[in-house]
């Protein structure tokens, strides 16, 4: 990475993410302060972490994944809304997930995040979204900027979908791949979790959503252009 921290500028960061290795690769390549302008202040693995630790360090800019165990990044966003909304020394948000599922993005844009961007992202971008959302821009990676432009800027967005808001944020990730055709052993290797958790999101949904089986849930989604 370039040198990063040429006009002196200094930011003070936490990282919500369940994956440990994600964690400490992100700290890794933006941590170093001297050389990027970025502290790292805290880190934290799940809602309730992430909640404790924000509110105890007061960062600028918190970079928060999409799914974590505890409600995802919503969830995170509804209860640090007083953090955000803070006259002095605002709490700003920086999405940074493995997805790009436009009702991810609109998820957390909609709960107060400045911005979304995916894991694909370069350190140096990193930095260069962390410092520009602390100076209160929004910050996109291109593709995923459409899926905000046509969800606030048209006069005839689709409302909320209430069932579809029902699902934790995990539980419409496995939703997604079970309608694409995915197998459990396949999605639990692709989130991280086990067959039997896979299994136990699944049921969920069924419930939540008052479906009987997968080809019902399949076709749910593909009627809601979740596929």
């Amino acid at each position: 990475m370039t040198e990063d921290n040429t006009q002196g500028r200094h930011v003070r960061v936490v990282l919500v993410d369940d994956h440990r290795m994600f964690r400490t690769g992100v700290q890794a390549e933006i941590g170093e302060t001297g050389r990027t302008g970025v502290e790292v202040v805290g880190e934290a693995a799940d809602v309730d972490q992430a909640v404790t630790v924000i509110t105890a360090t007061r960062p600028e800019v918190v970079l928060l994944d999409v799914h974590l165990p505890g409600g995802g990044g919503v969830e995170v966003l509804r209860r640090c809304a007083p953090l955000m909304a803070a006259a002095e020394n605002p709490v700003r948000f920086l999405a940074l997930s493995v997805s790009d599922a436009a009702e991810d993005v609109i998820g957390v844009i909609r709960g107060g995040a400045r911005g979304y961007v995916t894991k694909t992202i370069t350190g140096t971008d990193l930095v260069d979204s962390v410092f520009r959302v602390q100076e209160g821009d929004a910050v996109f990676s291109p593709r995923l900027a459409g899926f905000v432009l046509d969800a606030f800027a048209s006069t005839d967005a689709p409302p909320v979908d209430e069932d579809l808001d029902r699902l934790t944020q995990r539980e419409r990730e496995v939703l997604r791949l079970i309608a694409r055709g995915y197998a459990y052993k396949e999605i639990a290797k692709q989130l991280f979790i086990s067959v039997k958790t896979v299994e136990s999101h699944v049921s969920a949904v069924l419930r939540k959503l008052q479906l009987s089986n997968r080809h019902e849930l399949t076709r749910w989604a593909t009627a809601r252009r979740l596929v």
